[in-house]
């Protein structure tokens, strides 16, 4: 199945001339030549940024989400990809009508005209695992119908598997495989992949973030209706917005750019370190701005969860490197088990800092975030960082948010922004303000606990007693089993003795 699956692949690069991107190369310059002559069966009439985005469309959800993640970083890729790449985040093509009415019908028992006043054919949007499609309830509400792409799973689990194939070839071929944890990385992804494919995990993941930002003015989620959502299909509240990467028409409109822009670093570090739940999936085709300014999220598949350790020691590192603080950066990492116990803070110190000192205020216009990765990569490498696969998804979102915030305001400086949010959350933390915070969280357990004291500390007294008796007893039956033993030998030499005896006469 894995072979099948790599020579699709295969095919399907060699069908829209991918090896153009391999060609490139200087390496490979004395191959064009060859690889021209023989491509006289397939006319190459479409330009590369095309020819890349269908296939990736046809080699499935993983393919097109990975060309998601690498629409958003238009600073790494040319113009002509990033832009055609930006079309899968809502342009999959879609699958029909007809089979979208098949599952509604299915799922509810009923023709969709008798659950819905009115549904409308056409979607809307198409993802690579899912389709969305306006309508209304019975009462007249507006929503949005998702509905999950039939057979969409076993594409997804030959893909998986494909990749945990990949990953044991990598941890065979590299030296840095094994410090890669690819199939702890691969198995992360996965798990999230399989959040994604019900859709009711996912919709129980949108009235969670609801409830996190319910007084919040600064992002908007879609209310759940739960009577008609099931693991294929998710209704959710209709939001009205504006794509966020259409910039032109947000400044018609007359949002202040730069301001959402900061905008959306606050509320990205606010669902990593207030609540440790964040949405992983932060394309622009996944988020709207409202006309009053505020962020709407779409699409809740890829949600990521942080531990408070996590948080913790996170909170660390981007408060000690805004401060431009390198030596905790180093220790921060050592602490947390992510460096090895035996690495020289000073040097790690010192590497960390060539990395990224050249990078403050500075706006995001002039760092190349590529380079900066690139060079971070090394550094890890020399000093066999373990990565660590629950913070892949934070890492993915983070380049987004970073991407995102380029194309809003290129002049943001992102240092700048992040820097009074942290501080804050750790004052909050590890202040008098997170002290009274913790005891407050405390105070209905301790209520209860408090009234049970006294018979909570007889009870541990008497089992101390009947613990010092049972060792008592333990002791004599052991002591009894030993002289049973003694006897046992005693007498058994006994009766080889006179055995020996009445032969010997």
């Amino acid at each position: 199945m894995h072979l099948f699956r790599f020579l699709k692949i295969i095919s399907v690069g060699i069908h829209y001339g991918l090896e153009e991107f391999v060609l490139g190369h200087e390496r490979f310059s004395g191959l064009r030549a060859v690889i021209a002559a023989l491509s006289f069966w397939r006319p190459l009439t479409e330009p590369r940024a095309v020819r890349l985005r269908r296939a990736l469309e046809a080699l499935g959800p993983i393919f097109v989400k990975f060309g998601q993640l690498l629409s958003t970083r238009r600073d790494l890729l040319p113009a002509d990809i990033s832009e055609e790449l930006a079309k899968l985040q809502d342009r999959v093509p879609p699958f029909p009508a007809s089979e979208v009415v098949a599952i509604l019908h299915r799922v509810y028992g009923q023709p969709a005209a008798q659950v819905f006043r009115e549904f409308v054919a056409e979607p809307e949007a198409s993802a690579s695992v899912a389709q969305v499609h306006f309508a209304r309830l019975p009462d007249g509400t507006e929503v949005a119908v998702k509905v999950l792409r039939p057979g969409i799973a076993s594409v997804i689990n030959k893909d998986l598997a494909l990749l945990h194939a990949g990953a044991t070839l990598m941890e065979w071929l590299w030296a840095d495989g094994r410090r890669l944890r690819t199939h702890e990385v691969v198995d992360e992804f996965a798990k999230h992949l399989e959040v994604e494919l019900d859709l009711l995990r996912e919709a129980s993941n949108a009235s969670q973030l609801r409830r996190n930002f319910q007084d919040s003015p600064l992002l908007l989620v879609p209310r759940i209706y739960w009577d008609f959502c099931s693991s294929e299909v998710m209704v959710m509240e209709r939001m009205h917005g504006t794509p966020v990467s259409h910039v032109a028409a947000l400044r018609a409109q007359g949002i202040d750019i730069p301001r959402i822009a900061r905008q959306g670093v606050e509320i990205f570090f606010t669902q990593v370190f207030r609540d440790g739940f964040f949405h992983a999936d932060m394309h622009p085709g996944n988020i709207l701005v409202a006309p009053g300014g505020e962020y709407v999220a779409l699409d809740f598949g890829i949600m990521g969860t942080l531990t408070d350790i996590d948080k913790n020691y996170l909170a660390q590192n981007f408060l000690a490197f805004f401060r431009r603080d390198y030596r905790r950066v180093a220790m921060a990492h050592i602490e947390s088990g992510w460096a090895p116990k035996d690495t020289r803070v000073d040097d790690f110190e010192s590497a960390i800092r060539a990395v990224c000192e050249p990078i403050f205020a500075k706006p995001l216009k002039e760092i190349s975030f590529g380079r900066v990765l690139l060079r971070l990569f090394q550094t890890s490498r020399r000093f066999n960082i373990q990565i660590q696969p629950q913070l892949v998804l934070l890492q993915k979102t983070l380049l987004a948010i970073e991407g995102l915030g380029r194309e809003l305001d290129p002049d943001l400086d992102l240092w700048e922004t992040a820097k009074p949010f942290l501080e804050r959350w750790m004052a909050e933390q590890v202040g008098w303000r997170g002290f009274v915070e913790r005891v407050r969280q405390e105070a209905p357990y301790w209520s209860t606990i408090f009234p049970q004291l006294p018979r909570l500390l007889h009870q541990a007294l008497a089992r101390q007693a009947q613990s010092h008796a049972d060792e008592d007893a333990a002791a004599l039956l052991l002591e009894e089993r030993r002289r049973n033993r003694l006897l046992v030998v005693i007498a058994v030499l006994l009766g080889a003795i006179v055995v020996v005896l009445l032969i010997a006469r």
